[in-house]
């Protein structure tokens, strides 16, 4: 696993390869830093949810890990969120305003998953 929670140019690439015809789900598993690491994140969530709904994505779920009954990972929290297009999330995740923000994911995040799913 990378020690960056940037997705990587590599794999940007890839998502656009995939072609943009339709939503993309964007399932997240959080892990947060002990001592304090939810609260950044929420600075972080707070922010990133303005610019989420104003490039026309949205939240499908969140949630707390309530108990792991498969895996040998822990994870604190699950997101879903939705974005019209693979392009609407590649331009977020490469604002100046994401950027400008992003700092408060990095410092409430131990490590974290982030998969890029097409609904069927």
């Amino acid at each position: 696993m990378s020690d960056s929670i940037l997705p990587v140019d590599e794999n940007l690439e890839a998502l656009g390869a995939a072609g943009d015809e339709g939503p993309v789900v964007m399932v997240n598993f959080l892990k947060f830093k002990p001592g304090g690491g939810s609260k950044a994140y929420g600075k972080y969530a707070a922010a990133f949810s303005e610019m989420l709904t104003a490039g026309g994505g949205r939240f499908l779920f969140q949630g707390r890990v309530e108990a792991k009954l498969v895996g040998d990972e822990d994870w604190h929290a699950v997101a879903l969120v939705e974005y019209p297009s693979r392009a609407a999330f590649k331009q977020l995740v490469g604002s100046p305003e994401y950027k400008a923000v992003h700092h408060y994911r990095e410092e409430g995040l131990e490590k974290t998953l982030l998969y890029a799913v097409k609904p069927r």
